[in-house]
């Protein structure tokens, strides 16, 4: 017995022994092990990376005198009292991710949105397996999107939006099986869409890329993930045709694919997804018709944009079956035929935009039974018809109403003044008439208000300085007469006037010139306005057009006008004003267009003393005028936007005015004399620059500086007392097109190098005393013996005087009396150079009209500038 129980004693210690070391493994593995206080440090170290914490909430909070599932932002989980949420989104903290983050073990949901977190993502992320729902949305985090984001095979919600990321979508995304929602909006990112990532996207829901940089086309693998309600591929660079594959997303409810570059027909299968609710293509190159029954199954539609496309056709009369429609735009494609009078069925239609298209036919009196409209636009088309004095009884939501270009006839219906809450009334271009009614002022909520190009007569009434919220005040283009009325100023809100091309008369009230402080724009040209020009414009100016050309206005120009730092256009040609040259403006550095023609000016025109000296300077017309002296070289050394040209585009680009409601205006109607004749251009663009300084009194030789103006391309000295020779440094100017340097006392031959000039396509070097060989060849076989008249010493074609062979010189037969003759001749010239400007400041030549040979030389400039 003894002996049996030794030997069971001694079994018994393995035992003991190894329950003691498993126990010792236990509480070693335990110590080793990540707990709740591994979450504490990761988030302590979190707290750490934060710069900016505006109202303390993780200062005051994030404390360890209390437990971590306590401090606000986290969740921990009843199981493991792990932490399981952390949400610290619109805290408005700034700050970067430590690595330490990546020990929350335990973590499914991670979301930071709407803070200013920076820097990029830590790899340790990666240990963060658990991950369900990911949201660094609206930060500022950069570098690319992390490859190994693919790794967390959980996840059902990726939120990365609003952030600087760059590069291209990684491919591993499409590990990511049980991925539901998908948004990378507002980045940088780049390259083509893999198309294998949506392979094994089966459960994909949302899918928002809109705002990158994705060019290539659509993959056709997309249309795999068909559990798609929500596809948005907006604002990038996409190409190709929308892929056919699309019908394949039978539960699609939104479907954004405006602002890229797709083009091709819209597939016919789309009017198969029945529960779409809405549909944007807008702003594409989509072309073809819309097939007749593509609306038929839509019932569900309630946002149909297509606007900005080259989409033909008619209207189809299925339209009418999207009984759901609030937004409907066909803006600006080439739709024609007439407008369905089905359209008056869609009895929950807000927007109904259908301008910029080939209508034709009278407007459907049911649009405007459709009492829940709030916007009508259907400007630009063929339309036609009557504002009868019922036609807005029905519609008293409406906000916006666009009808013009419309052939509308009649007077605007008292019933439209009614609606309070209009902000925006386009009239443009029709055949309205009658005055504009007082009870105008009733709509107190309007903002915008144009009635350019009708026949309206009468004054302005004296009650519009009531419209307290207008912004936009255009009467252009009619018959109205008498003053600006002076309440006008009470508009503190206008940014743009335009009254030109009436019959408007007496002085420009004062108080305009202290509404520039809001104004970005005044156009008064082409009344009968005399008196001065307003003498207060405030440091706080905001002008960047202001044209009071063709008036009878005299005076001096305000140097307060040096106020308006801003300003890109001033023209105050055709007037009476009386001053020296307004060398001030060089301070202007915006300052593009300069034009002072046909007024009083007088004494040399120079820079001295002006800081930036018209830097911007595209385009100066100081012609006809009484300017003397010589022509200023520091002054064409200063014109760098000439000098430096413009850089290569893809796309012409106007001189515009940019308001700060948005809003933007073109520089427009501009008028230009080239020998001797006037044509006005519709919009200037930004490549067409002048120099026009003809019919004064200039004298001395011409600058060789002006051949360093490589971007010129009209330049106009005629009419002046310039001597000396032709400077053969104007070969330089390779853009030039217009060269005017007539009636003066030029003399010497014709350079060869303008011959240089591929471009020229107006020459006119008549009335000189220019000599020798005309050049041969290129441009100047193109030039007619007006080009030259009243230079007796040239020959050559195609003047019937041919040269000698002595190197190609012209024959000058020298006789006893040729002496005499030039003599005579040259105090002939004179003579007649003195009477010339005499007559000139006496009257304006205006011939109207477009002769071919400017026609040309405006396209020419257009061609031009497609091929670079």
């Amino acid at each position: 017995m003894p002996a049996a129980n030794l030997m069971t004693k001694t079994g018994f210690l393995p035992s003991l022994v190894l329950l003691f070391l498993l126990a010792i493994f236990k509480a070693t593995v335990s110590a080793n092990s990540p707990s709740i206080s591994t979450d504490q440090a990761a988030l302590l170290a979190l707290k750490s990376h934060i710069t900016h914490d505006p109202y303390n909430l993780l200062a005051t909070n994030w404390s360890t005198s209390t437990s971590v599932c306590n401090w606000i932002g986290v969740m921990c989980g009843s199981r493991h009292h792990r932490v399981t949420v952390l949400d610290l989104s619109s805290m408005d903290l700034t700050g970067t991710i430590p690595s330490q983050l990546g020990n929350l073990s335990f973590l499914a949901s991670l979301n930071v949105r709407h803070n200013s977190f920076h820097g990029s993502l830590p790899v340790e992320l990666t240990n963060l397996y658990r991950l369900k729902y990911l949201n660094f949305g609206s930060n500022s985090f950069s570098g690319e999107i992390p490859s190994w984001f693919g790794n967390f095979l959980q996840l059902q919600n990726l939120y990365l939006y609003g952030n600087n990321f760059t590069g291209v979508i990684p491919s591993t995304l499409g590990n990511l099986s049980k991925l539901e929602k998908l948004n990378l909006f507002y980045n940088d990112l780049k390259g083509q869409l893999p198309s294998e990532i949506f392979d094994n996207l089966s459960k994909l829901q949302v899918l928002d890329l809109d705002g990158n940089q994705i060019s290539g086309r659509i993959p056709k693998s997309l249309f795999k993930c068909k559990e798609l309600i929500f596809l948005s591929l907006y604002d990038n660079s996409l190409e190709g045709s929308i892929p056919i594959e699309i019908g394949n997303l039978t539960g699609l409810q939104i479907l954004y694919l405006d602002h890229n570059n797709l083009k091709g027909e819209i597939p016919p299968v789309i009017g198969d997804l029945i529960f779409l609710e809405e549909i944007n293509l807008s702003s594409n190159n989509l072309k073809g018709h819309l097939p007749s029954g593509i609306f038929d199954q839509l019932s569900n539609l309630q946002a149909l944009n297509l606007e900005g496309n080259r989409i033909s056709g008619t209207i189809p009369n299925s339209i009418s079956r999207c009984k759901e429609l609030t937004y409907l735009s066909f803006h600006n494609n080439s739709l024609e035929g007439s407008i369905p009078m089905e359209i008056g069925n869609l009895t929950m239609l807000e927007s109904l935009l259908l301008g910029l298209n080939n209508l034709n036919g009278s407007i459907p009196s049911s649009i405007f039974n459709i009492s829940s409209l709030q916007e009508i636009a259907l400007g630009d088309n063929n339309l036609f018809g009557y504002l009868s004095s019922n036609m807005f009884d029905n519609i008293p939501r409406l906000l916006y109403l666009d009808l013009s270009g419309c052939q509308l006839s009649g007077r605007i219906p008292m019933n439209l003044f009614k609606y309070k809450e209009l902000r925006t009334l386009y009239l443009n271009d029709n055949h309205l008439e009658g005055t504009l009614p007082f009870q105008i002022t009733n709509l107190t909520s309007l903002k915008y208000f144009s009635i350019v190009g009708n026949n309206f007569s009468g004054e302005i009434p004296s009650v519009v300085g009531n419209m307290t919220s207008l912004k936009q005040f255009i009467l252009s283009g009619n018959k109205l007469t008498g003053q600006i009325p002076s309440s006008l100023c009470n508009l503190s809100s206008l940014t743009a006037l335009f009254l030109f091309k009436n019959s408007l008369d007496g002085t420009i009230p004062e108080c305009i010139g202290n509404m520039s402080s809001a104004l970005s724009q005044i156009e008064l040209q082409w009344n009968n306005f005399r008196g001065k020009i307003p003498e207060k414009f405030p440091n706080s100016c905001m002008l960047q057009g202001l044209r009071i050309d063709n008036n009878h206005v005299e005076g001096t120009l305000p140097p307060s006008l040096g106020n308006c730092k801003y300003l890109k256009f001033l023209d105050v040609g055709n007037n009476y004003l009386n001053d020296t040259f307004p060398e001030w403006l060089g301070n202007l550095e915006q300052l593009q267009v300069l034009i002072l023609r046909g007024n009083r000016f007088y004494g040399q025109v120079n820079s001295s003393g002006v800081t930036s000296s018209f830097a911007g300077l595209r385009v100066i017309d100081i012609s006809h005028n009484y300017f003397s002296g010589y022509l200023p070289m520091n002054f064409f050394k200063n014109l760098h936007a000439i000098r430096e040209g413009n850089e290569k585009k893809d796309k012409p680009e106007y001189i515009t005015y940019p308001s700060a409601d948005g809003l933007v205006y073109y520089a427009q109607d501009i008028s230009f004399a080239t020998k001797g004749l006037e044509t006005e251009f519709q919009f200037l663009l930004t490549i067409w620059m002048a120099i026009d300084f003809s019919n004064n009194q200039f004298l001395g030789e011409i600058p060789k500086t002006l051949g360093e103006l490589h971007s010129l391309v009209v330049l106009n000295l005629s009419h002046n007392c310039l001597t000396g020779s032709i400077p053969s440094s104007l070969g330089d100017l390779s853009e030039l097109e217009s060269l005017d340097l007539s009636s003066n006392e030029l003399h010497g031959k014709i350079p060869t190098e303008l011959n240089d000039l591929g471009f020229l396509e107006v020459l006119n070097l008549s009335h000189n005393h220019l000599e020798g060989s005309i050049p041969q060849g290129k441009q100047f076989d193109t030039f007619t013996n007006d080009s030259y008249i009243g230079n007796l010493g040239l020959c050559g074609l195609p003047l019937s005087k041919s040269c000698g062979n002595d190197e190609g010189t012209p024959a000058r037969l020298y006789r006893e009396d040729d002496d005499e003759i030039n003599w005579k001749f040259s105090i002939l010239m004179g003579y007649g150079c003195g009477l010339v400007l005499g007559l000139s400041m006496g009257y304006f030549v205006f011939t109207t009209g477009k002769p071919w040979w400017f026609i040309r030389n405006y396209e020419r400039v257009r061609q031009r500038f497609a091929k670079r």
